[in-house]
């Protein structure tokens, strides 16, 4: 379990303690530390404005934009203007506000930056990607802060782009025995980190919210456990609620992004990182369906027929067995849309 530490003290107080403090303190409660995760960037890196942007096209077919940016007085260049710098992407523009690497940084992975020439220019400098900061697997465009969702209101050229994308903050990895399931999460992490510093007190439970009763348009649900095995039920609850309103396609908040980043997983659209984030923190599994194709009928919980089959999400075709306990829906509860607890 990847726990990162600015979301464990929003659940319980650190008091400062780094990240070796923390993991030690979680040790002694049994969870032995896997690792501790630092961001691997280090400045000059910050915040930059595109002023001038110029597409030269390239003998070996590659066009490539020779732009100057503005990075702040204290860093400005030599001459005490904007950097000029060569790069290879084009999904930005004249006015947007970029992460930029000056000369002496070292990005992830251990690539240092230098002043080189290239292409028929002095490259003072690099506008990065989200794969060259840590942010992700995506190589092929430069971060365009403007559209991250960040909020960047009295953000200038020149500011620390690594603590603006949270780069410099610790992860601990602990290893979680089967015998401690709620340790899977946020919340069961701080609630044995208040146990073993004596801060029991300060441990917020984030579980404790008032939920609204259910809604006359409640989707309905059936749990049919035909076969239990050795006489254990294999799902005893499965709740559902109808959530209307949202924009399926808007981008989830970086800050979420981020944590989830942190958290070993990959952010995919709004619907499943809200579920995986709350799955994280509360240690609550959860999926998220597009109401307009359930059947009206109603969710129903089974175990799978011998032989039936499920395509899962990894584009894997599934010969099921009859101990798999399934999500269905559909006449007859016939079309299978989900492997319980393991895949959609």
């Amino acid at each position: 379990m990847r726990v990162p530490l600015a979301w464990l003290a929003e659940t319980v107080d650190l008091q400062d303690a780094t990240p070796e403090e923390v993991a030690a303190a979680l040790v002694t409660v049994g969870l032995e530390e896997e690792g501790l995760h630092r961001g691997d960037v280090s400045g000059p890196v910050v915040v930059g404005r595109v002023l001038t942007l110029e597409k030269e096209p390239q003998k070996n077919g590659k066009t490539i934009s020779w732009c100057s940016v503005d990075v702040g007085s204290a860093l400005a260049g030599p001459d005490g203007g904007p950097r000029g710098i060569v790069c290879g992407a084009d999904n930005f523009e004249v006015g947007d506000l970029v992460v930029v690497s000056l000369p002496g940084s070292v990005l992830s992975g251990g690539f240092a930056i230098v002043a080189r020439r290239t292409y028929g220019h002095v490259s003072d400098g690099m506008i990065c990607s989200a794969a060259e900061l840590g942010l992700g697997d995506d190589h092929d465009g430069i971060v365009v802060l403007t559209r991250t969702g960040l909020d960047l209101e009295g953000v200038e050229p020149g500011a620390d782009a690594i603590t603006l994308l949270g780069l410099d903050q610790a992860t601990v990895e602990v290893n979680v025995t089967p015998d401690r399931g709620y340790c899977f999460s946020v919340r069961g992490i701080a609630r044995e980190y208040g146990h073993a510093t004596g801060r029991d007190a300060t441990f917020r439970d984030p579980a404790v919210v008032e939920v609204p009763v259910t809604t006359a348009d409640a989707h309905p649900v059936a749990v049919r456990d035909d076969a239990p095995i050795n006489g254990r039920a294999g799902c005893h609850r499965f709740v559902g609620r109808v959530v209307r309103g949202i924009d399926a396609t808007a981008l989830s908040p970086f800050w979420m992004r981020r944590r989830l980043q942190q958290a070993g997983m990959r952010p995919i659209s709004l619907a499943v990182d809200v579920t995986n984030y709350v799955m994280l923190g509360l240690g609550q599994p959860l999926h998220a369906y597009d109401l307009s194709t359930l059947d009206p009928a109603g969710i129903v919980v089974r175990r799978a027929l011998q032989g039936e089959t499920l395509t899962t999400l990894d584009g894997v075709t599934r010969v099921l067995h009859a101990e798999d306990l399934l999500i269905t829906d559909g006449p007859g509860a016939d079309r299978v849309i989900g492997l319980a607890g393991v895949m959609g």
